[in-house]
């Protein structure tokens, strides 16, 4: 059974984001947004009275993403770590998308900028319901964060994903050194 195609609004927001991604924010024009999402500038005006519209909507389908992420890693506590690292790999999807688009604006948005702050936050706070050291959950963070890098911009990890979390859980479960 074939997928219903988006609305005019969602086709509009995922042009936006492509433009984003691809082009950068200065290419996103609304003139722009509306020749990709092949509706005309009215079109475009009815759903989204201007770009801080649109840069809304981004931030409202990333904070989406991010709470079904959240609990999807919430669904996997034995393996919280695992789960989070593995789907720290760039693999286009929306989630993804979403992620680059606001790493996009961000410079020059605090409204981006606060957004990725509270994605952060909100990974700290479920990532610590299984780990305890809060200066761990920030390594585990810290290497999510790579992996999302490395992946992004060129599609390749240098070492595979699950190397890594086999690291990663070993030194989580090493017991903290003792500094004399």
């Amino acid at each position: 059974m074939a997928q219903p195609s988006p609305s005019a609004r969602e086709r509009i927001l995922d042009s936006y984001i492509e433009l984003l991604i691809s082009e950068g924010e200065r290419a996103a024009t609304l003139d722009a947004v509306a020749r990709t999402a092949e509706v005309s500038k009215g079109g475009l005006l009815y759903h989204f009275k201007n770009k801080d519209a649109l840069v809304e909507s981004l931030i409202e389908r990333l904070e989406e993403e991010v709470e079904a992420d959240i609990a999807r890693l919430h669904a996997h506590p034995e393996d919280s770590i695992g789960y989070f690292l593995r789907t720290s790999v760039n693999m286009g999807t929306p989630y993804d998308r979403a992620i680059l688009a606001t790493l996009r604006i961000a410079q020059e948005n605090q409204q981006a900028r606060d957004a990725l702050n509270r994605m952060h936050d909100h990974w700290r706070g479920a990532l610590s319901r299984t780990i305890p050291d809060p200066a761990v959950v920030d390594v585990v963070i810290f290497v999510s964060d790579g992996i999302y890098s490395a992946s992004a911009l060129d599609g390749t990890v240098a070492h595979s994903v699950q190397e890594t979390i086999d690291v990663v859980k070993r030194l989580v479960a090493s017991p903290a050194p003792q500094i004399p």
